[in-house]
């Protein structure tokens, strides 16, 4: 598979579980915050599998700029926590957050635009 379309994948998977990892503790409050914690870090580890692949074979393979694998990062997580939020954490889409996300995504475009 191209490293064009093998990165955004594999980013977009693994920010699935990092979101996992990171927030879905907030609907088991009875955990304390050491099982938090630990099984935070066991779901990582998996993330962490599809992470790093993705920026290696992303950035060798000559698709992308470290830049741009950074910022494609940030704008896939907060698309990925969109929805978290929505279908698990159950909160509604601020018009803020909306605005905010298409100010990331014009970061994107800026940061894609050819510099010669």
């Amino acid at each position: 598979m191209s490293p064009w379309i093998a990165t955004p994948l594999l980013l977009l998977a693994s920010n699935v579980i990092m979101t996992i990892a990171w927030y879905g503790h907030l609907k088991r409050p009875a955990w304390t915050m050491l099982t938090a914690i630990l099984v935070s870090w066991g779901i990582a580890f998996f993330e962490y599998c599809l992470a790093v692949p993705a920026n290696r074979i992303g950035y060798a393979g000559g698709a992308y700029t470290g830049q741009q694998l950074k910022v494609m990062q940030e704008v896939i997580t907060l698309a990925v926590f969109a929805g978290f939020s929505v279908l698990v954490l159950g909160e509604p889409l601020r018009w803020t957050y909306l605005a905010a996300m298409a100010c990331l995504v014009a970061a994107v475009v800026f940061v894609f635009l050819p510099v010669d």
